[in-house]
């Protein structure tokens, strides 16, 4: 069970697993390497290569413990690590299933802007200063954090998505020490030039559950993919939810759906 993008485990991916766990699975979540609780400096790092391999990692441990029947392991990811559970099954054949809840196309959205807007000179430009600040960082021997994902002290002029990751990550309600919801400015650099669903079509005929809030603003991201990948596929719309609204609200998340969608393609 992956955590959002900018999440750790406390939060809610620890929510999914405690559900899928009293449903009867075994389950475990994880925090990003370089981030949270996972070792490994400097910290806040993001990479495609390292979170895709933090599933495979999970599987290592998972597939040899005495009482896990290593060929009935299955994956969710939630918003980023959506993408990287798929990216992940691509190469990893031990993933037997896959979901993935609001998910994000981190590379996508990195190399290409929100909705595919970049134009070449955009991502010229951002390359350009992301090139600078790896100076900047080497000369300073420590590297400089992005912006918070998440707005703290946002209110209605805000842009609206970063309201609705503020309204989880900077509140009670979703508030967690380990989650700052930034990275290294640098990071960036990786996910723009590697692609994490080149090989979607290969997961077949391992199945891919695809959940999305009706409303939520990554809806397109979910789409694309379930567009791209071969069968077997599904993709599930939850009424009236939006993108935040499937991290921890109980009532919107569908876990029957995914009780029985593991349990049948975990046999």
């Amino acid at each position: 069970m992956g955590a959002p993008y900018g999440g750790v485990k406390e939060q809610g991916s620890g929510i999914y697993a405690q559900n899928m766990a009293e449903r009867g699975f075994i389950a475990l979540t994880f925090d990003p390497s370089y981030n949270g609780y996972s070792s490994g400096e400097p910290r806040h790092i993001s990479s495609p290569d390292l979170f895709v391999e933090d599933f495979s990692a999970a599987i290592d441990y998972l597939g040899t413990r005495p009482f896990v029947d290593k060929n009935q392991i299955g994956a969710i990811g939630m918003c980023g690590s959506g993408g990287f559970a798929i990216s992940a099954a691509q190469v990893d054949r031990r993933i037997k299933a896959i979901a993935t809840v609001s998910m994000y196309d981190i590379s996508r959205v990195a190399a290409n802007g929100w909705k595919d807007s970049f134009t070449e000179e955009d991502r010229n430009s951002i390359l350009d200063a992301i090139s600078e600040q790896r100076y900047v960082d080497f000369e300073a021997g420590q590297p400089t954090l992005a912006q918070r994902g998440a707005p703290i002290g946002f209110d209605e002029n805000t842009d609206p998505i970063g309201r609705e990751f503020g309204e989880f990550y900077s509140t009670p309600r979703g508030y967690h020490p380990n989650s700052i919801t930034q990275f290294t400015v640098t990071s960036s650099m990786s996910f723009m030039n590697f692609p994490l669903l080149t090989h979607i079509k290969s997961i077949s005929p391992r199945p891919i559950l695809f959940i999305i809030g009706e409303h939520a603003h990554s809806r397109y991201f979910s789409k694309d993919a379930y567009e791209l990948a071969q069968e077997p596929k599904v993709l599930y719309i939850v009424p009236n939810a939006g993108h935040v609204d499937l991290y921890d609200k109980t009532d919107f998340i569908p876990f029957d759906m995914l009780e029985s969608f593991f349990t049948e393609n975990l046999k």
